[in-house]
Formats: C-alpha cells, sequence, structure tokens
C-alpha cells in the first residue's frame, strides 16, 4: 500500500465510516475491514491519528483500528502477521511525539503503546522505557502528561504479565526504574501540596493529576516489582512516606471545598494511597509486617476517634476499614495450633496485633461500629418511606463490603468478633442488657441504637451460641416486640424479625415456631388462614402487588424456600402461582435476572409436584426451550438455571411426550460449549435414557454419537468418564442395541483397556463398559474383536488374552461394588473353556456368509457399515479362509488366563457376599427380587419418577439378578465337565492356593 496515494483514500472512508447513515457507514466498515490485512494499512492509520489538524472523529476512528490491529495482527505467529519492518517503523512513530491535543485519544495511544510493550518490550523495543523516562522529564506540561500517561499504561501492561520469564523482566525494569519514580511522585507532591497553599487553583490541578499518574506508576511497581519487596530500602521507604503523604493530603482536604475542582481528583488520591498499602498487604503480607503497627494506629485514629471528624469521607472509611479487616483475618499472620510449627514471620506479625488490639482499643472499636456505623441514616430511614422496595433491596453480599459503607462495617465487626468473642462478647452483652426497658417511641435514638444493636447480635450469632439464651430472649421481649404495632417502632419490628432468622438455624427450639408463625402471619396481616396456606397465599399476594423486579426477585426466593421446605405438601395450594408465572415470565422479557428467579421457583415447583408437574408442560417446556437455546441471547443469563429445570423435569416425568423429545435439540450446541455445565448436559442425557431409551436413541442416538466423538477430541478426564458413563448406561438399559449404536466409540476402549489406560477413573469405566457387551451381548463382543484384529493386524487369542491380562491387573482401578461384580460375572461367562465363545464366531459367521451367497448385506445384529461387516462381505475363498481360522483358534486362552479370571472371581466375592453369623452361610448382598415402594423418613426427600425406574432396571440388571455365588459354582462345574476331573484339576492348580481355599469357603454347601 503505497502510503502517498493510499492516505487520501483511507481518510475519505474513514470519514464515510463517522456517518450516521448506515447506507454510507456499512460499505465504509466492510472496506476497512478488508484492508485490515494489507500491508502499510497500519502505517497510513497512525499517520493520520497523529495529525492534529484533521477531525476528531476520524482520528479517533484510526486509533480504534489500529489498536484493534495489534490485538490480531501484531504477534508473529498471527495469521496475516504484520512484517517486522513495519512494526519498526511503528513503534518509531508511536513514541516519536508525546503532543496528543485529545485527552480521550491521548488515552487510547497509550492504550494502544501498552499493548506493542506487552509484545515487544523490551526484546524488540529497548529503547521505550528509556524515551519515555526522558520525556516525563521535560517542562512542556502537555508532552509531560502525555509521556507520564503512556509511562502508567506501560507499567499496568507489564505488570500483568504472569509467565516467569516475563516477571522476571519486570523485576529488572523496575529495580532499574524505581528510584525515578519515587523522585518523580515526590516531586510532582510536593509542588501540588505548595501550589495549594499558594491558591494556584489552575496549577495545583495540574500538579495533581502528574502526582496521580506517578503514584499509580508506583503502586504497579511495588506491588508487582519485587521478589522481598522488605529487602529494599527505597520500597519500604516509600510505603512508610505513604502515612505521612496521606496524613497531608487529608489535612490538606479541609481547605479545598467540595465544589474546587481539585476536590474529586484530591479524593481519588487519597484513595489511591490506601490501594497502595492494601494491594502491597494481599501480595506481599510478610514484607508487610513492619508496617502493620503504623496501618492500624492510622486507620483506627482516623474511622474510630475523633481524629478523622470533619476529614474523612465515605470511600475512604471503606478503605481504612477493609486494611483492618486484612490484617485481623490474614491467614499469614495466622499461629498454627502448635506453635512450633509457625513461622518467625507469622509469630511476629501475631505479636504486633496482640499487643496493639488491647481490651481498650477493641472495646471502642466494638462500640462505635455498633454505635455509629450501625445507625440508620435519615437517607436510608427517608429512602424507606419514599420507596419501601428500593431500601429492602440492600447492596449485601459478593465484594460489595469492599466499596459500600454498611456492608463493610458488618463483615468488618464479624471478623473482629470472631477473632476475639471472649473479649468482646461481655462488651456486646451489656449492650443488650441496657435495653433490656422498654423504649419511648418519641426517642427516635433510642429506637435506631436499638435496632443497631439487634444487628450486631444477629450478625454475632453463631459466636454468641453458648452466651445468649436466645428462646428466653424470644418469649420474654423479642416477640412482644413484634406485637408492637406504632409506626416509629417499623425498625425494630423489621428487624427482630431478620435477628431470628439468623438465630433460627443456630438455637431455636421447634416447639416455638407456631408461636412465631403467627407474629409473622400478623405481622403479614391476615388472620383467616392456616400457616402454609396463609403463608402461600400472603407471599403470592405480595409478589403481585410489588413493581421492582428486585423485590419480585427476594419474594420468590423465599416462596421457593416454602416450596422446598414442605415439598409435597404444597401441590394444594400453588395454583394460583401456577397461572401467575406465564404471565409474569412474559412481563420480565427484559430483565433476566427476575427470569433467573423464575426459574428457580420452578425449579423448586416441579420437585414438590413430582409426576403431577406434567400439567405445567404448555408452560414449562417453552421456558426450557428457550432458557437452552445458546442461538438467543438470553441464554447467557438464564442457561445454569435452565439446564437445572430440564434436569428435574425429566427426572419428575412420568413418561416421555413428544415436546420433551423435541427440546433435545438443544443439546448437540451446548455439548460444543465445553463449559461448566457439562456435567448438567450429561446428567440430562442419562434422564433421558431412563426415562425411554428406544424413542430417544432412536431419534438422537447417531446425532450423539458423533457429539461425543467430537467431545473425546478435545476433553478434560472428567469430561471423558462422563462420556463413558452415557454409554454405559445405554448398555444397561438396552445391551442388545446399545452396542451397535455407540459403535464408533468402542474401539477406543478396547484399545485403552488393551494398552493400559493410565487413569484408573477412565480404565475403570472402560470395563464397565466391555463387562457389559461381554455378559449381556456375546456376539456384538464377538464382532468388536474381530474388527479390532483386522485394525490392529493381530490374532484374536492375543488381543482377547491382552484384554484379560489388563482387566486382571487393573482390577484395583474399579471402586464401585456393582462394577467389580459386573467384571466378575462378565469374565466368567467366557467359561467353560472356548466352546461357547467358538460357537459365537462360527454362528456369527455362518450367518453373514449365508447373507453374502443370497445378496443380503443386512448382517445380524450388526451396523452395514462397520468395519467388521466390510470385513465379512468378501469372496467365498476369504469366507472359508476366516472359518479355518476360527476352527484354528487357540483354546488354551482362556485356560492361559484361568488363575486371573479366579482371582477377579474371589475379589468379587469378597465384595458382594455377606456371611450370616447363625447359620455360616453367605448371601450375596447386591441381588434384588421385587420391587419395594421406597420408604422414605421425614428427613429425605421423597423419590422421584426417575428413583422409581432405576430401581426397575436394577431388577433386570445381571448385577442385581444374578448370585455370584451360584454362577461361579456353575461355571466351574461346566469346565469340570468339559475337561474331566484330571484335567480340571490341573487347571484349578494353576491357581494360589490361598485363592483356591477362600473360593472353596464361598461354596460351601453347593
Amino acid at each position: 500500500m503505497d502510503l502517498n496515494s493510499a492516505s487520501s483514500i483511507v481518510l475519505q472512508v474513514l470519514t464515510q465510516a463517522t456517518s450516521q447513515d448506515t447506507a454510507v457507514l456499512k460499505p465504509a466498515e466492510e472496506q476497512l475491514k478488508q484492508w485490515e490485512t494489507q500491508p502499510g494499512f497500519y502505517s497510513v492509520l497512525l499517520n493520520i491519528f497523529t495529525n492534529h489538524t484533521l477531525d476528531v472523529n476520524v482520528r479517533w476512528l484510526a486509533v480504534l483500528y489500529f489498536k484493534n490491529g495489534i490485538d490480531r495482527y501484531w504477534r508473529r505467529v498471527a495469521p496475516h502477521a504484520l512484517s517486522e519492518e513495519e512494526k519498526a517503523t511503528l513503534r518509531a512513530g508511536l513514541i516519536a511525539n508525546f503532543n496528543e491535543p485529545v485527552n480521550q485519544i491521548a488515552t487510547q495511544i497509550s492504550v494502544l503503546i501498552a499493548k506493542v510493550a506487552r509484545v515487544d518490550c523490551p526484546r524488540q523495543w529497548p529503547e521505550l522505557i528509556p524515551t519515555l523516562v526522558e520525556s516525563v522529564k521535560v517542562q512542556d506540561d502537555l508532552r509531560q502528561h502525555r509521556a507520564l500517561l503512556t509511562f502508567y499504561h506501560v507499567t499496568k501492561t507489564l505488570a500483568s504479565k504472569r509467565l516467569a520469564a516475563d516477571r522476571k523482566l519486570f523485576y529488572d525494569l523496575a529495580s532499574g526504574i524505581y528510584s525515578f519514580a519515587c523522585s518523580l511522585w515526590n516531586h510532582h507532591t510536593d509542588t501540588f501540596l505548595q501550589q495549594v497553599c499558594t491558591g494556584d487553583e489552575a496549577a495545583a490541578t495540574n500538579s495533581l493529576e502528574r502526582t496521580l499518574l506517578s503514584l499509580k506508576v508506583l503502586r504497579k511497581l511495588t506491588v508487582h516489582g519485587f521478589v522481598e519487596p522488605h529487602w529494599s530500602v527505597e520500597v519500604m521507604g516509600f510505603l512508610h512516606a505513604v502515612f505521612e503523604r496521606l496524613k497531608q493530603f487529608l489535612e490538606c482536604s479541609r481547605s479545598i471545598r467540595a465544589e474546587n475542582v481539585c476536590r474529586d481528583r484530591l479524593e481519588k488520591t487519597i484513595i489511591l494511597f490506601t490501594k497502595v498499602l492494601l494491594d502491597f498487604l494481599d501480595q506481599h503480607p510478610f514484607s508487610f509486617t513492619p508496617l502493620i503497627q503504623r496501618s492500624l494506629e492510622f486507620a483506627v485514629s482516623y474511622v474510630f476517634t475523633e481524629a478523622g471528624e470533619g476529614i474523612v469521607f465515605e470511600r475512604f472509611i471503606v478503605q481504612c476499614m477493609n486494611l483492618i479487616k486484612m490484617i485481623v483475618k490474614n491467614y499469614a499472620y495466622k499461629p498454627s495450633k502448635n506453635i512450633e510449627d509457625s513461622s518467625p514471620e507469622t509469630l511476629e506479625a501475631h505479636k504486633i496485633k496482640t499487643e496493639f488490639f488491647t481490651y481498650p482499643t477493641l472495646m471502642e472499636i466494638c462500640r462505635r461500629l455498633v454505635t455509629h456505623y450501625f445507625l440508620l441514616t435519615k437517607e436510608e430511614l427517608a429512602m424507606w418511606e419514599e420507596d419501601p422496595e428500593g431500601f429492602t433491596v440492600e447492596e449485601t453480599g459478593g465484594d460489595s463490603w469492599k466499596y459500600s459503607l454498611r456492608p463493610c462495617t458488618e463483615v468488618l465487626f464479624i471478623d473482629i468478633f470472631h477473632e476475639y468473642n471472649q473479649t468482646l462478647t461481655p462488651v456486646l452483652l451489656e449492650m443488650v442488657h441496657s435495653l433490656q426497658a422498654s423504649t419511648n417511641m418519641e426517642d427516635t435514638s433510642a429506637i435506631l441504637i436499638k435496632d443497631a444493636v439487634y444487628n450486631a447480635v444477629g450478625l454475632a450469632a453463631y459466636e454468641l451460641f453458648d452466651s445468649v439464651d436466645f428462646d428466653q430472649w424470644f418469649k420474654n421481649q423479642l416477640l412482644a416486640e413484634l406485637q408492637v404495632s406504632h409506626n416509629r417502632y417499623k425498625p425494630i419490628r423489621r428487624r427482630v424479625i431478620w435477628l431470628i432468622g439468623q438465630w433460627i438455624s443456630v438455637k431455636f427450639k421447634s416447639d416455638l415456631r407456631p408461636v412465631l408463625y403467627e407474629a409473622i402471619r400478623n405481622l403479614l396481616q391476615d388472620q383467616d388462614l392456616v400457616y402454609l396456606e396463609s403463608m402461600f397465599t400472603l407471599l403470592f399476594q405480595l409478589l403481585q402487588e410489588v413493581t421492582q423486579c428486585d423485590t419480585k426477585m427476594h419474594v420468590l426466593h423465599v416462596l421457593s424456600c416454602v416450596i422446598e421446605r414442605v415439598s409435597m405438601q404444597v401441590r394444594p395450594y400453588v395454583g394460583c402461582l401456577v397461572q401467575y408465572l406465564p404471565l409474569l415470565w412474559k412481563q420480565s422479557e427484559e430483565h433476566n435476572m427476575l427470569r433467573c428467579a423464575i426459574l428457580t421457583t420452578l425449579i423448586h415447583l416441579v420437585q414438590g409436584l413430582g409426576a403431577d408437574s406434567k400439567s405445567l408442560y404448555p408452560f414449562l417446556l417453552p421456558v426450557i426451550q428457550l432458557s437452552t437455546d445458546v442461538s438467543q441471547p438470553p441464554h447467557v443469563y438464564l442457561l445454569e438455571d435452565g439446564l437445572e429445570l430440564w434436569l428435574v423435569t425429566l427426572e419428575n416425568s412420568p413418561c416421555l411426550t413428544p415436546e420433551l423429545l423435541s427440546i433435545f435439540q438443544n443439546m448437540s450446541a451446548l455439548l460444543e460449549l465445553s463449559s461448566e455445565n457439562f456435567t448438567n448436559c450429561f446428567k440430562i442425557i442419562n434422564a433421558y435414557i431412563f426415562l425411554s431409551s428406544s424413542d430417544f436413541l432412536q431419534m438422537y442416538a447417531a446425532d450423539l454419537c458423533r457429539s461425543f466423538c467430537e467431545v473425546l477430541k478435545d476433553t478434560t478426564t472428567d469430561g471423558q468418564v462422563q462420556v463413558l458413563k452415557v454409554v454405559e448406561n445405554v448398555l444397561k438399559v438396552n445391551p442388545v442395541l446399545g452396542p451397535q449404536m455407540f459403535q464408533p466409540l468402542l474401539p477406543s476402549i478396547v484399545r485403552g483397556i488393551i494398552d493400559g489406560e493410565r487413569y484408573p477413573v477412565v480404565m475403570s469405566t472402560y470395563l464397565g463398559i466391555m463387562g457389559r457387551i461381554l455378559l449381556q451381548n456375546a456376539k456384538f463382543f464377538s464382532l468388536l474383536l474381530n474388527q479390532m484384529a483386522c485394525e490392529l493386524g493381530q490374532e484374536l487369542d492375543q488381543i482377547l488374552g491382552n484384554m484379560i491380562e489388563m482387566w486382571v491387573d487393573r482390577m484395583d482401578n474399579i471402586t464401585q461394588p456393582e462394577r467389580r461384580k459386573l467384571s466378575a460375572l462378565a469374565l466368567l461367562s467366557l467359561l467353560p473353556s472356548l466352546n461357547s465363545f467358538l460357537d459365537e464366531q462360527l454362528q456369527i459367521l455362518g450367518q453373514n456368509a449365508s447373507a453374502l451367497v443370497h445378496g443380503n448385506t443386512a448382517f445380524t445384529e450388526v451396523s452395514p457399515v462397520s468395519v467388521v461387516g466390510q470385513l465379512l462381505t468378501c469372496s467365498s475363498e476369504l469366507q472359508n479362509s476366516k472359518i479355518t481360522e476360527i476352527m484354528n483358534f487357540r483354546f488354551s486362552v482362556i485356560q492361559d488366563k484361568f488363575c486371573g479370571i479366579i482371582n477377579i472371581s474371589v475379589e468379587g466375592l469378597h465384595d458382594v457376599m455377606s456371611e450370616d453369623p447363625e447359620t455360616e452361610t453367605y448371601k450375596d448382598c447386591m441381588l434384588m427380587s421385587h420391587f419395594e415402594e421406597l420408604k422414605v423418613t421425614e428427613d429425605e426427600e421423597p423419590p422421584t419418577e426417575q428413583d422409581k425406574r432405576k430401581k426397575i432396571l436394577a431388577l433386570k440388571d445381571p448385577v442385581h439378578t444374578v448370585s455370584l455365588q451360584q454362577f461361579v459354582y456353575e461355571k466351574l462345574k461346566a469346565q469340570q465337565e468339559l475337561l474331566g476331573e484330571q484335567g480340571f484339576q490341573a487347571l484349578m492348580e494353576t491357581v494360589d492356593t490361598e485363592i483356591v481355599a477362600q473360593l472353596q469357603k464361598f461354596l460351601q454347601g453347593f
């Protein structure tokens, strides 16, 4: 691309791309996309966005295209990568001048320079850092600021690299420029403070901006630039200086009014100081030890004493509290129970903490938290009156304590109380006892203090377990307070019901619950209904009345909890909810989080209704369809809950409907996602198999097999096992057709067994699958061995012998008793000798040969596309040679492995046989003779329809219907009759005498 001729063309197209007219915009975007891979295109873009005479919008767009190009084409290995010559030119052009006049464009240029530095600095771009260092020294304000801005973004980007080699390079960089960065920061900080004193507002604003940028650079260098920063005098000197600078800036804030342009930037700088300390503590807790004492003194002084009055602001209080919390809760500072196992650094830090947190200090912190920070503010009370729903949706959970004052104070209280509960419990109890007397309704302050103290008791519920008789307190005081109807007492009623909610799982007698339900019912203002019906009805009414999504989500959550708790007993009362949910679902089309709450409610509703949930299918199935369709945008929010709902719907379904079957079309795309939802996807597939294997597999087996083949190419061990378990379940449900449907997966399983798969859980599943085929579909097993003999170029007896040998060797990989018994049954089915196996081989070969003679290619129980089928569709001459090969099949292979088969059989007997001490006889404890309705205690979940289906399936499973003891006896008896007494004894002599003795003990009485 010739730069001179191209510049005007690219400029014209960029201008068109800024148009609001889509007819002009779209072709321009297409043209720019085509140019992305053209040599010289990014050089043209550089010329355009560095030309300050051009339109700002055009220059902005040029920067964005340049930045996106770095992401796609800068790395050497990228398709259509930029040439090294062009990259060298671009690098030089990017740092030629730091004089961009537009702030937004200057920021974008700094970011894209940092992106290039991430790939090229320092090896391909050694001049970058020296150039930046020199540029921040210049006197020109604009150039100095732009260079400093770039310096920050480059430092930030390089600090984020995590490979060992990159870390080493950043350590070298940090040690080389740290002294300069410190002096730069000190210079701009001193300049700002002087200008504030002289009242030069404009100059002070500029200096403060540079102070902030240089501090950001130092933050990255300090936190990420040293392995053991406590050995660096400069680093520790800077960190100690942070406390002094913080005090200076806080005092400075007294003289800077809220309307001053500096005020916002000043508060950001103060917060950045605290972030330096918090980040350093997080990354280097032991290096922070010399700073613990000073940090605690500083934070406690400004937050819990008069020293902070008039100068602290909410975000700063939150940061100081977080600093205290991180020191109190830091595991690096907690000695082991055995002191001798603790490191000297841990003991030193613990000692500093212990000496600081004396009784007076802890008491003052506790009292101040409760009686000052826990109090509801005027703004909160006003919000409660104006917007009750908005007020109840509190900002709690997650990381809200890092940013919001109320969650922060509560989390700090919980952590300090947990750490020093023996000291603080008497302090809190004294506060509670001071509130025993009745409260004056006119005294708002007293009401708010009581609310705050009750909040503290609720937060510390687990710590106060042995110190508070909550049942007595409830009966003597709290219950009465719930019944006070005065409007001013509303905060206490709210707090008491919350307090009971905190304690009910800690210490609350069950015989007090009726009284509590009565009190709750009174709060909901309905006197005519019994508990469950009234609660459900009133909650449903509340759900209809509230308007905010967050409030509806809370009510739905409570409804879900009620349904989950009472389970099937909810059935008479859900009619109104079932009718309302479709309307709510439609109304919440733009509110995906509310739809998530509806999905959760539906999950519990289906579980509560059981088989009766089929009546919900007209609404339920389209909801599942939408939530699990990855081509629909809402799936990003709804997928996880949608899969859970799909699963419980299948588990509780009495039968498979066409609509329920058709939803499975979504599964193929879900399996391609390879996400954290993999497990639920496979549970859903298994649920379909248990529900109606024939209909399901007839429609989806081929697609499922293809999906599984793709999944197995690139998956974890867990994903591999999930796939194999599906195949195993198919073989359980349909042992005749199952192997044919998933035949493409089976050769790799055989190879895995023969090669000795190294992951025990995978090997165990391999053997479970092969055991099913060998035991329940011997004909297909024979065909599979033929196929493997063809593929591997080995004899049949060699493959079978290797498989049995590995089976015996890896039996310990199998931990499930069912699979261990299955292995014993499967290998025993090869006895007596090879007669039965040979008969199968000859029968299959004869049938297929006959089919060839009559022109019929639909071989018995063989897929027409299978390798075995192809092998047998050959000439009659080859057919005769195949029969000869099988006739010459070495009869000794099973006898060679007889010892191993008996070893596995005895191991299986040990696993499943239980001895009756009275009769001294053995019984197979895995046998199931008839279907019994599953008995459920009060604490257990009622059985789902799927549980019942699994029980019925087990009654057809050889593992649960065939006595291993009887099977061993019959097979050995048949082997004895085949070989004669002398031959059989010779065979038994190959078995260890101890194993023989154990076998005889199990077979006594036969």
